[in-house]
This record gives structure tokens, C-alpha cells and sequence, in this order.
């Protein structure tokens, strides 16, 4: 494995004539040095309450630190990976276009693997201090691979199914359950095809419930334990796509679809990667308010969203900063809010100062919003090897439409 150490400015400069990078562990020299940079932020850009807020952080980035962020929209995360691959390919070792990248599991994994990281850093950022990485465990290691400072954490994420009560009052809560509903109505639940997100995430979910040994998930995918563990969600998913909407003859492409499904009565129940993405559609006019969230009894997958500094940004300094007021109360308050976003805070909030616990105090958590209590037990992540198989595996098998 490639790591990155930093060095004094002096031994830097004297051992290959350039400008050291900035060093995290002295904060006044990185917002000194971030003032007038542009952050090049590649993040997904397929949600306009996303884009929002990011919209929002960057205003708050020029007006205390003179930094302007630029959103590069992405619709997969790894078009930020290939194209920094392709400069270090390119011997382009500064000055790259990326200067910051929404990153999770296995693009953390492969960009960490090939020495693509600036860092570590993270663990550094003034606010980091306001986390709590021994009760939460998964702001330091993503997909399970340890993040040893390379990647900072910004947001928690649970997977939440909703259902509109006005026509389903009691919706199933296992992927058994799911499945014998769907048999006995036919037609009226769907999920993205792969490899949206939300897709590998309903995979992984039912994968997770369905395998025979889920600790086999935790390490690295070998043709044993792929087989072995993987039949059972084979056989699910041939029982349950003819039932599925459009028969598993068509896939919605993504989250905002599967809403749009719901708001038109197509389907009768949804999933996002949010706790929040009920009560979001609620306030923005997408869903009736009678919609409700719910998870399945033995819990669902949760992780962290982190944002990574490839090694050859350059914009180093301004990016650290970005990181850190994500980090900042004001921010992930307002990153909680279903109104705004709804996305769950890194935080803990016994570290914070009244004033700042007072802002996620006052959060409107609207009906369709579950609490926190009712979320259940937090499933793990498989390890990132895992999704590179069961995409390839799903596309062979059910890509082409019969």
C-alpha cells in the first residue's frame, strides 16, 4: 500500500524544489494559504436538495474563507477516479483538476490501493475533535477499509424504506416478507438498476439478509465465498423480478424515479439512503403526507459519506477547509434538516456547546421521519470487493431485458 507522509516546508522545498504541501497540523497556515483558491468539488449532482446545500456550503466558503468551491456534478464518482488515474498515468503529479471528491467504499478502496490520496489530513481538521470515532465506528473505516486520515467524514446514512399508508398500512419488513408481498402484488414495487447507488445498496441489503454466514461479507470476496454466500440472493431475485413493476422488463434509473413512481401510484413502496427522503419529498410537494418510513426488523445498512483530496490537487489547502466547515455545527445542522437535506450529522452531540446542540435541537422532524430510537440495529457494510461481483454478476444475469 502507497501512503503519504508530510514533511517540513524546508526539507520539501530542499528536496524537490517545490512548494511543500500544506501541512493540516498547522490550521493558520491552511486557511492562509486556502484564501483565493478554487476547489474543484467532484460530488454526485443528481439531487437538487444536494445540490442545494452544496450550492449553500460554497457560499459560506467564500464569505468566511475566501475560498470559492466550484460543484462538479457527477453522476457516477468514478469519473473523478479515471480522471485522476488517467493524470497520474499522465505523469501529472500537480495542478490536477480534482481538488476534492464525495468518495465512499470501493472508489476509496481502489483510489487508496493505487496511491491516489493526499494525506492523511482528516483526523487533523479542527472540527474532527468534534466526532466520536469510538462510538461510531464507521467515521474511521469505509466499506471496512480503514480510512487512516485519508478521508473525512461529512454525513451519516441509513437505508429507510417508505410506504404510503393511505393504500398500505402495514408494509413488509424483511426482504422474505418483501418478496411475498410483492407476489401478492404484483407490479407494485421496483429498484434502480445497477450501479446506481440505491441499487447496490437494495443488493446489498437483501444480500446481507439472505446469506447463510454474514460475516463472510466483512472480508474480501473469494470465488468460495462469493458462491457460496451469493446463491441464496440469486434465487430471491429470480422469484422476485417478475413481480417487480414493468415485470423487471425496465428498471427506474435512480432515487428520484422511484418517488416520481410513488407520487404517480405505480408503486406502493420506496427506498432511499436517507432517513429524511420521506419527509424531503413531503416538503417539496413530490409526495402526499401521507407517506411513512420504516425498516426492516433486522435493521438496515448504514454508513458514512466521507470527501477525499486526490495527491495531486491543487487546491490541497482550500479543500481541507471545505472539509472542515462541512464538519462545522452550522453546516451539518443544516445538512440534518429535512427542509434543507436531511442527511444525519457525523457529530456527536454530547461534544458540542449548548448553543450548538440547541441548532439540531430545534430540527423539524416532520411524521415521516423516523427517530433515530426506531432506525434499529446498523448493519455493517460488506467489503467493497463484494459490489464489484455483484454488479457484474447482476448485469449478466438480468441487464437484457427478456
Amino acid at each position: 500500500m502507497i501512503r503519504q507522509f508530510f514533511c517540513t516546508a524546508a526539507l520539501c522545498a530542499a528536496a524537490t524544489g517545490a512548494l511543500a504541501d500544506p501541512d493540516p497540523a498547522d490550521w493558520a497556515a491552511v486557511t492562509e494559504e486556502a484564501r483565493g483558491q478554487t476547489v474543484y468539488w467532484n460530488a454526485w449532482g443528481g439531487s437538487d436538495a444536494v445540490n442545494g446545500f452544496i450550492d449553500w456550503l460554497g457560499a459560506q466558503a467564500l464569505a468566511q474563507h475566501g475560498v470559492t468551491v466550484t460543484h462538479v456534478k457527477l453522476s457516477d464518482t468514478a469519473e473523478a477516479v479515471s480522471r485522476v488515474l488517467a493524470e497520474k498515468t499522465a505523469g501529472q503529479d500537480s495542478g490536477g483538476a480534482v481538488d476534492l471528491i464525495w468518495i465512499n467504499g470501493e472508489n476509496f478502496a481502489a483510489m487508496k490501493e493505487q496511491g491516489l490520496l493526499f494525506g492523511p489530513w482528516a483526523e487533523a481538521l479542527p472540527n474532527f475533535a468534534l466526532t466520536d470515532p469510538g462510538a461510531n465506528a464507521a467515521l474511521t473505516a469505509d466499506f471496512t477499509v480503514p480510512t487512516e486520515g485519508l478521508e473525512a467524514p461529512w454525513g451519516m446514512a441509513r437505508l429507510v424504506f417508505f410506504h404510503d399508508s393511505a393504500r398500505l398500512a402495514e408494509p413488509p419488513r424483511s426482504m422474505a416478507a418483501l418478496a411475498d408481498w410483492a407476489a401478492e402484488n404484483p407490479g407494485r414495487f421496483a429498484y434502480p438498476q445497477p450501479p446506481d447507488f440505491l441499487s447496490s445498496t437494495f443488493l446489498k441489503q437483501a444480500l446481507i439478509e439472505l446469506t447463510p454466514d454474514p460475516a463472510l461479507l466483512s472480508q474480501p470476496v473469494t470465488d468460495a465465498t462469493y458462491d457460496a454466500a451469493t446463491a441464496p440472493l440469486w434465487a430471491y431475485l429470480d422469484a422476485l423480478h417478475p413481480n417487480l413493476w414493468r415485470q423487471g422488463r425496465a428498471w427506474p434509473q435512480n432515487g428520484p424515479r422511484l418517488v416520481q413512481l410513488m407520487a404517480d401510484a405505480e408503486i406502493d413502496i420506496g427506498f432511499d439512503f436517507n432517513p429524511n427522503a420521506a419527509a424531503n419529498a413531503i416538503a417539496a410537494f413530490q409526495l402526499p403526507d401521507t407517506v411513512r418510513s420504516h425498516v426492516h426488523d433486522g435493521g438496515t445498512l448504514g454508513n458514512a459519506s466521507f470527501v477525499a483530496i486526490p495527491y495531486n490537487a491543487k487546491a490541497k489547502a482550500g479543500a481541507m477547509v471545505l472539509a472542515n466547515l462541512l464538519m462545522s455545527p452550522e453546516a451539518q445542522a443544516r445538512m440534518a434538516n429535512p427542509e434543507v437535506w436531511g442527511l444525519g450529522p457525523v457529530l456527536a452531540l454530547d461534544r458540542l456547546a449548548p448553543q450548538d446542540r440547541a441548532l439540531f435541537d430545534a430540527l423539524p422532524l416532520g411524521e415521516a421521519t423516523l427517530d433515530p430510537a426506531a432506525l434499529g440495529p446498523t448493519l455493517p457494510e460488506p467489503h467493497p470487493s463484494w459490489m464489484d461481483r455483484l454488479e457484474t454478476d447482476w448485469t449478466r444475469r438480468y441487464g437484457v431485458a427478456p
